[in-house]
């Protein structure tokens, strides 16, 4: 029953690890609605304009890709979209209210969805479409206010449902934005597979480890992993800026939010510190600069007070006074300047 759900069956939300597994290691919930929209004849959940919302966290990875995508798309006028608070408790992510003052951002307000009026948590709109819910109340959601239900909160689905079904809503030029074009498609999924485990997750399994062996074999093999990412932009970059060259791509997107928020924000509070990107990797961190600086739908949807505040105040059991980096500063660099080296400053 919905009162009884405030934490998961294998223990509270906070807890990343389930209480007494000896292995340490942070294990991924799966997704629990998987419909799809779709243009088919007789489709379940048709693309309309107006009739879906997207629930986001600007400081989720998983929920700024398909932000990106959406703006990416043109989308703005045909699926809305509003942000929760940075801050999680044990309840689950928060929707901001009127006397929250510490979380700017576009649309980030109390949950805008018409008969949502009394919702205070994401958790609600969860309630709404199973009570007997029992999984993490994540973002992205994408929510069908017409049948009020949850129609998907797998980022990676979303995301492709936007790159195609809704073409017949926007203009041509929108219209011919694929991130899966299907001449690319086998390196796309080849590329996924090692990056969402190694790289996007990989984030996540270093910084809620709860022993030093799960802790190592995950921080190892993250770093393995960004000298593969690595060596591939310095193969291509004579081809373009993006991942495959002249194409963005589902790889530019969910590589970006993680790689985006590496230096402010897991080089610390997640203890992936082998090596920064600013410092440790030119080829990544020039990629990573020119989608922000260049591409207006990855820097507007790129919020690093969210980023830094949840992470650092939200997880309780890796920073329990809630302490708050101020570095590195800048968040991001400008695409022109570069780390000094130590020792440079000042000598002719």
């Amino acid at each position: 029953m919905k009162g009884a759900a405030q934490d998961t069956p294998g223990g509270k939300i906070t807890d990343w690890v389930k209480p007494g597994d000896p292995s340490g290691e942070f294990k991924r919930q799966q997704s629990s609605f998987r419909d799809c929209i779709s243009r088919e004849p007789g489709a379940r959940f048709p693309p309309e304009k107006g009739r879906y919302h997207l629930y986001v966290s600007y400081a989720c990875p998983w929920a700024t890709r398909v932000l990106i995508a959406r703006k990416l798309k043109g989308l703005e006028e045909v699926i809305s979209f509003s942000s929760v608070h940075w801050h999680m408790g044990p309840k689950g992510w928060r929707f901001p209210t009127a006397d929250d003052t510490d979380a700017a951002g576009e649309n980030v307000v109390p949950d805008p969805v018409p008969g949502h009026e009394k919702f205070t948590h994401l958790r609600d709109v969860y309630f709404q479409a199973n009570p007997q819910y029992e999984g993490r109340f994540t973002v992205p959601v994408l929510y069908d206010k017409k049948t009020q239900t949850i129609v998907n909160n797998e980022s990676s689905e979303i995301l492709r449902m936007f790159s195609t079904e809704f073409n017949d809503l926007v203009d041509e030029k929108h219209r011919t934005i694929d991130f899966y074009p299907a001449h690319l498609r086998a390196q796309i999924d080849e590329t996924h597979e090692w990056q969402y485990d190694l790289i996007n997750n990989g984030v996540y399994k270093s910084g809620f480890a709860t022993t030093q062996q799960a802790y190592e074999k995950a921080v190892v093999a993250l770093f393995e992993a960004l000298d593969r990412a690595e060596a591939w932009l310095e193969k291509t970059a004579a081809e373009g800026p993006y991942w495959f060259g002249q194409t963005i791509t589902e790889v530019d997107i969910r590589l970006f939010v993680t790689i985006i928020r590496f230096d402010p924000v897991y080089v610390q509070h997640f203890k992936c510190n082998i090596r920064d990107i600013r410092s440790g990797y030119p080829a990544l961190h020039r990629w990573m600069r020119h989608l922000y600086w260049t591409v207006p739908a990855f820097r507007d949807m790129t919020n690093f007070l969210h980023i830094k505040n949840h992470y650092t105040r939200s997880h309780p059991q890796i920073n329990p006074h809630g302490i708050t980096p101020v570095g590195p500063v800048p968040d991001i660099l400008p695409l022109d300047q570069e780390v000094v080296v130590v020792g440079y400053q000042g000598k002719r």
